[in-house]
């Protein structure tokens, strides 16, 4: 897992309840730990986010950062991205209608913005009568540092 960063007290830890109240949502520590850790590290999966949580607080369990997780997300606080054959990814993200460029390599998630105009971004060739408000798109790709080690070096006397 890549290493979270532990997000500072005091205004970050407001602005965490005034997120969650905001949303409807009740704060509590453990609300509070996976939200901060969310803004400290997008694209988490809940195994993620309770490893950085249970490295503060012992005590975390799994089922609370789900439940958490599932929480925020019915109140759209934040967005699950469900790429085929990974995890079930979570970020705060929530405002806008962007993409996900994901590398078939290492898995990295990078945010881009949609191709084209306001959402739906994109508009299908027949939407069967329904009244599109948001497409997903997710980019499949190697990523520039994947790229870079398949890449071997050219040594001298190669071409």
């Amino acid at each position: 897992m890549a290493s979270l960063a532990t997000p500072a007290h005091g205004a970050d830890a407001a602005d965490a309840a005034a997120a969650l109240r905001a949303a409807g949502l009740k704060v509590t520590d453990s609300r509070a730990a996976v939200y901060d850790t969310l803004r400290t590290h997008a694209h988490a999966s809940a195994e993620d986010v309770f490893l950085a949580i249970v490295e503060r607080m012992p005590r975390a369990s799994r089922q609370s950062v789900y439940n958490a997780l599932g929480d925020f997300a019915d109140a759209g606080l934040v967005r699950r991205i469900e790429s085929a054959g990974r995890p079930m990814l979570f970020e705060l993200r929530v405002s806008d209608n962007h993409h996900h460029l994901v590398c078939t390599s290492c898995g990295a998630v990078v945010d881009v913005d949609c191709a084209i105009g306001a959402a739906p971004c994109l508009e299908p060739s027949d939407s069967h009568g329904f009244i599109l408000t948001t497409a997903e798109v997710t980019y499949w790709g190697v990523c520039p540092a994947c790229a870079r080690a398949a890449t071997p070096p050219l040594t001298e006397g190669t071409s």
